[in-house]
């Protein structure tokens, strides 16, 4: 059978805030259709290793590739093939609900983002709340608009940190089910989670880290 073909590739990846290593030498591969959860204690250095993923950190050593593409925040490939839920997103505040995911379809060229965006706001439940404002939505459904925006995009590799968050036991069961139909389509997924669940249904490799994010740990399919 056939090797799937490599989506994101980390090489010695160090990262250091002052004289604290958090990343010490860090590696990993994650091919199409493929799910990697990254677990281990608070400070382990999970949320740092996913910044530098997409960008938003920049490495003291090593190379981050996504399709034989150096990553860079800037990077319109990488923006391209890059989907994110990382850190609360900051909405625009005179945006809606519904603004926001049409305006993200159509920047990306979905080809129907009308039918792409009434999808997914069907999906993550947000139907009723798609002319409020970011600022007036519970935690929760903020929540879901973040995941959304990952999901109205076109997408090769999804990162996620703790993407889990603030979401009730009936949609930590629609994530659970909804990633593993990405993978499923061939996306590769890195994620960070503290959700047992989630990561015993999604995740093809479990990659637990110790101390400055080295791996400690790694299991799967």
């Amino acid at each position: 059978m056939a090797r799937k073909s490599v989506v994101l590739k980390v090489s010695g990846l160090t990262k250091a805030f002052g004289p604290v290593v958090i990343v010490d030498g860090f590696n990993l591969e994650v091919a199409a259709g493929e799910a990697v959860a990254l677990t281990g204690r608070n400070g382990a250095g999970k949320s740092t290793v996913l910044r530098c993923l997409i960008g938003a950190d920049r490495p003291d050593d090593g190379r981050i590739e996504v399709n034989g593409v150096a990553v860079s925040e800037t990077n319109p490939l990488i923006r391209r093939d890059v989907a994110t839920v990382i850190d609360d997103l900051d909405f625009f505040p005179d945006l809606s609900v519904v603004e926001h995911l049409d305006l993200l379809a159509r920047a990306h060229g979905v080809p129907d983002p009308e039918a792409a965006v009434d999808a997914v706001l069907d999906e993550v439940q947000l139907v009723p709340q798609s002319g409020q404002l970011p600022g007036t939505l519970s935690s929760g459904q903020r929540r879901r608009l973040a995941l959304a925006t990952a999901f109205v995009r076109p997408r090769k590799l999804l990162v996620l940190d703790e993407p889990e968050q603030r979401l009730d036991t009936e949609g930590v069961a629609w994530l659970a089910e909804r990633l593993i139909a990405e993978r499923r389509q061939g996306l590769a997924i890195v994620m960070a989670s503290h959700e047992p669940m989630l990561v015993e249904k999604v995740a093809t490799r479990v990659v637990r880290l110790g101390e400055r994010a080295r791996v400690v740990e790694e299991s799967g399919e």
